[in-house]
């Protein structure tokens, strides 16, 4: 590989947050039992920055694709923004932004865009082998922190039943969806993180990933040949190399510029919401501000909006606190007006037939 570009890569991947990774005797990846670690170790986001930190190992990232674009919509005004969003499929901490993300859309859709990037947080276990490291249930305990940190439905048993080689193939797997339909892809990856952070499914797996591909009324023939093509991998590796050229530490990563002089304002780790409308105002090229577009908040405006809400993401759109939309969307699941998916640490609403 040529010089340039390994060190460009491995520049970009060192920052994370709080992961390190060794084998046990039967060759098993294993987490460290803190997370107050500040090392290499991309499973473990450090949820006082909300940075979940990419590993910085280019063989492992060659060798996970070896075994296995992004703007469609034209400005609808002179003065629009555009997010360059760089994220990850398991990335808790991304996550943990999801209800900033859809406010974002909703208030400032007609001035918004959004890039996303897939930064390849976990190329492989293979590649961590020391550093405070005793069992793969450190793994999963985690997760188990950081879903009431992000008031999010995660559940680490994840990392004890069935874990993840990698986060590229469900990387790749988006990457296709994107080359069939954006607007898809986005429903398509909805659907694999509530598979992984809710389901307890590994989404490197292809019976997921194609019934993802299906719910997202993709055509999973296409997707599978896309996803296995030299194209989309060299989609992957360009969005690793253009890390490079933007002041990323850690996911989630969200660079905000205009259309105009290429102001930046950048937020990174899973901050309010208040802190990403103000990146927005930041990058506006001109004095007058981005006006917001009002959304009627009821609960059946959001869920003809969204198939699924979390009760964050319900308590952020409706502008009301956790505990008020919990009994919300409690008093409509006894009217039938919801169904519920719950896990140990939260649950997933959706209207029901």
């Amino acid at each position: 590989m040529h010089k340039k570009y390994s060190l460009l890569i491995a520049f970009v991947l060192v920052a994370l947050n709080s992961c390190k990774l060794i084998k046990t005797p039967n060759n098993q990846p294993i987490l460290s039992n803190t997370m107050k670690q500040q090392t290499d170790n991309p499973m473990i986001c450090n949820t006082d920055s909300g940075i979940c930190t990419p590993n910085a190992n280019t063989e492992a990232i060659e060798n996970s694709l070896a075994a296995i674009s992004s703007q469609t919509e034209d400005d609808q005004t002179k003065r629009s923004i555009k997010i360059v969003y760089f994220t990850d499929p398991i990335c808790s901490a991304c996550w943990g932004i999801e209800a900033q993300l859809k406010k974002l859309k909703l208030e400032y859709a007609q001035n918004l865009q959004i890039e996303y990037v897939m930064g390849g947080l976990l190329p492989s276990w293979d590649v961590y082998n020391s550093g405070g490291i005793s069992k793969p249930a450190d793994v999963a305990s985690h997760w188990d922190e950081v879903a009431p940190h992000y008031q999010m439905p995660i559940d680490g048993d994840l990392w004890l039943e069935d874990p993840l080689p990698s986060s590229i193939p469900p990387s790749l797997a988006f990457i296709a969806a994107q080359e069939q339909d954006p607007k898809k892809a986005l429903v398509f990856l909805r659907k694999i993180k509530e598979m992984v952070f809710l389901e307890k499914k590994n989404i490197c797996r292809w019976q997921h990933i194609e019934q993802a591909a299906i719910f997202a009324k993709l055509n999973p023939i296409q997707l599978k040949k896309d996803y296995e093509s030299t194209q989309i991998k060299d989609t992957f590796r360009n969005g690793i190399t253009k890390m490079g050229l933007y002041p990323v530490r850690g996911f989630p990563t969200l660079v905000f510029e205009n259309n105009e002089n290429k102001r930046q304002s950048t937020v990174s780790g899973a901050k309010e919401y208040n802190q990403f409308e103000q990146a927005i105002q930041n990058s506006n090229p001109t004095s007058e501000p981005f006006q917001k577009k009002s959304y009627p908040k009821t609960h059946t405006f959001l869920f003809n909006e969204f198939s699924t809400l979390t009760t964050k993401e319900y308590a952020v759109l409706k502008e009301i606190s956790f505990e008020t939309a919990k009994i919300e969307l409690e008093n409509l699941l006894k009217s039938q007006f919801l169904t519920v998916k719950r896990i140990k640490n939260g649950e997933l609403w959706s209207k029901a037939n």
